[in-house]
């Protein structure tokens, strides 16, 4: 049986450009494919629309059921029971509760099966933080949602590079002084039944990113390596589950020659993982959270309130998010049989 549930986008920051995207997604996208909708102020979709001249038809649905019947003509929209009032490029704390909600709306439908996967819009965190929001972002507070003994992980994909950062939002000494074996350990297995369960690779190979330059030099440039990366890497080799390599010289990890040699990198902080895959493919890279028992991709870019609503913001980055929780909705649901995972 095929699965025909469609996939829900939430509405982001209302003062950025995930209105924006969303609307030229829809343009964009094959009617015959997977449906999608939007949690979202139907009025705020259709201002936008207008403003911009994009001419979108806005449909308000009340249950992710009715989506694949408009869909073809019409953007499916969810009505909000929080009110969003938005000055484009203006975030404010009064639209936190509107936010939150198609957050946790969306991830309820895909949780209880009613939609294949969530795909996040971008978030202005500090907003949020200032409206007493206490998670630093969509992939704790999807975790916080999923259960207690969920331990979320944070993966940038794209057709030419796959990267998980071991730490992720903390300041760089932070990440130096939380960096564990543990932590590499963990993260590295949930990466490896998520490339078995999500990407069909049934033995995974894994390079370990070493820390310090030259990954120690031998321990002349850190120790980091011997102390910390290695034990890690021994134990996943013990496991048998996946080809590991490393620790691998960060500078040497992302030349086109050396990504053939493995299907995802696992770095040590956020922006050993983020900077290479943002620089060799910026527009098709998609951020997927693993770990998860449901299916959530977002775009890799920002709310880019400094052109929001100017009609020139590029959705491709959030048709990347769909098709790849297309993708992978579709692997799980083969692998289930006719019941959703």
């Amino acid at each position: 049986m095929s699965d025909t549930r469609p996939c829900a986008i939430t509405m982001g920051e209302p003062s950025g450009i995930g209105g924006e995207i969303t609307l030229k997604a829809w343009l964009s996208a094959e009617k015959n494919g997977r449906p999608f909708f939007v949690l979202d102020s139907p009025e705020r979709l259709s201002d936008i629309s207008s403003s911009l001249g994009l001419d979108v038809e806005i449909a308000s649905i009340t249950e992710p059921s009715e989506c694949a019947g408009v869909f073809t003509r019409a953007l499916p929209v969810l009505p909000l029971e929080c009110s969003v009032e938005a000055t484009p490029g203006a975030p404010d704390p009064e639209n936190a509760a509107a936010v939150i909600e198609s957050i946790k709306r969306a991830f309820t439908y895909a949780k209880d099966g009613h939609a294949a996967a969530v795909v996040t819009n971008p978030l202005q965190k500090e907003v949020l933080y200032r409206a007493n929001f206490s998670h630093p972002g969509h992939t704790e507070y999807l975790a916080h949602l999923d259960g207690p003994n969920i331990v979320p992980v944070m993966m940038l994909a794209s057709p030419m590079l796959r990267v998980v950062p071991v730490t992720v939002h903390v300041p760089l000494i932070t990440a130096l002084e939380i960096l564990s074996t543990e932590m590499i350990v963990e993260k590295s297995k949930i990466t490896i039944a998520a490339m078995q369960r999500d990407f069909n690779i049934q033995r995974p190979r894994l390079a370990i990113a070493g820390l310090n330059p030259h990954a120690g030099e031998g321990g002349t440039l850190g120790d980091d390596e011997t102390t910390t990366i290695q034990p890690a890497i021994d134990e996943l080799r013990q496991l048998d589950t996946a080809e590991i390599m490393g620790p691998v010289p960060p500078d040497a990890l992302f030349t086109a020659r050396a990504r053939q040699t493995y299907d995802a990198a696992i770095c040590m902080y956020h922006d050993q993982a983020l900077i290479p895959i943002k620089a060799l493919d910026f527009d098709h890279a998609v951020n997927v959270t693993l770990g998860l028992s449901i299916v959530r991709t977002s775009p890799d870019h920002g709310t880019a309130l400094d052109i929001a609503h100017k009609g020139i913001a590029d959705p491709t980055s959030l048709l990347a998010a769909i098709q790849m929780a297309d993708e992978i909705a579709s692997l799980r649901h083969a692998s289930a049989g006719t019941s959703h995972v």
